[in-house]
């Protein structure tokens, strides 16, 4: 008598999961399957946060704060994903399979996404430099509470890749005065890269008078801050103008340690804060953006990407991103 036919082994996919603090492994899980209005994306890159990602990681946050609430295990680290389509579901007329988009979705090979959450990817633009477009939208907030006019003076604390695409926003925005503060060189080379037209190699607390210096004693009307560093906010306010403005970008574990000084009140300074809910809704419009700059050479991504893991290495490439921060910028997950 012949013998049923074994159940089809179920096809499977991989992301990448934090069960606890500094602890990362790859985990399978089942293929998704889209449903009407979705499309399955099977994923090419997805760019590692390094903020985020090590805040998360190292739980680098207070007890109470947003991370503390928003951390919880198993957590699925990610959000800066690029792949092609591999599958839609029922309706879904407006996107193709083989089409390569981007997804606000976790370090995984495959995901559903509805089609209003995902953007096309320019054949022309490199994926790995498309892997970028999540933190262009987080900071386009940034940018546009700047308030940014053809001319004006900015200046950016921190190099890293907040700051990388905070600049990059700036300087399409024709701001002239576009000064870098960040302690690495490394960094600096390719914030000019990315249209800083000062760069200064110090600690913030050590740059004032360069910053003055470098702009014929005055101070610039704008200061960012990207580092997410408490510490820093301090600092930032004695930066700017009077009148200048403030811009909160780099979200810290530890809100409670930011501290005002007399510059706020004293000077008349505005402090703003932008988040990247404060944008909700279809991305399309600031993603596609990105992208149209980017390809016009107003936004320039070539030299971000400094390291490229397979998944399975994951936990080489957070400790890289921990104890190498020097040598890194653009840390990539391959699913290829």
């Amino acid at each position: 008598m012949s013998q049923p036919a074994a159940a089809p082994t179920p096809l499977l996919a991989q992301r990448l999961v934090f069960d606890g603090k500094q602890q990362v492994r790859l985990e399978a899980t089942a293929l998704p399957v889209p449903q009407a209005g979705e499309v399955r994306i099977a994923s090419e890159y997805s760019l590692m946060s390094t903020g985020t990602e090590n805040i998360v990681f190292n739980r680098l946050f207070d007890a109470g704060t947003g991370w503390d609430n928003w951390v919880k295990y198993p957590f699925f680290p990610g959000y800066s994903l690029v792949g092609r389509i591999d599958a839609v579901g029922p309706d879904v007329t407006a996107f193709t399979i083989g089409q390569r988009v981007t997804a606000r979705k976790p370090h995984g090979s495959h995901h559903l996404a509805r089609t209003d959450e995902i953007v096309a990817v320019p054949e022309r633009l490199d994926p790995k430099l498309a892997a970028w477009f999540a933190l262009a939208k987080i900071t386009y907030g940034g940018c546009r509470v700047a308030e940014f006019h053809v001319g004006d003076s900015a200046l950016v604390i921190g190099a890293g890749p907040i700051g990388q695409m905070s600049l990059r926003w700036a300087f399409a925005s024709g701001v002239r005065d576009l000064i870098v503060v960040d302690a690495l060189e490394s960094r600096l080379q390719l914030a000019r890269a990315g249209g800083a037209t000062i760069t200064i190699a110090a600690p913030i607390e050590q740059a004032k008078e360069r910053i003055q210096a470098a702009l014929g004693g005055r101070l610039p009307r704008v200061v960012i801050d990207t580092t997410g560093n408490a510490a820093v906010f301090a600092h930032a306010t004695t930066l700017a103008a009077d009148r200048g403005r403030i811009v909160i970008v780099g979200d810290t574990g530890s809100p409670t340690n930011q501290h005002l000084t007399g510059d706020v009140l004293g000077r008349g300074l505005s402090i703003v804060a932008a988040h990247d809910t404060h944008w909700p809704g279809n991305p399309e419009s600031i993603v596609g953006m990105c992208f149209d700059l980017a390809l016009s050479g107003r936004f320039p991504l070539d030299g971000l990407n400094t390291h490229s893991f397979k998944p399975a290495a994951a936990a080489e490439a957070y400790h890289i991103a921990n104890t190498k921060r020097g040598e890194t910028m653009g840390i990539l997950f391959d699913w290829t």
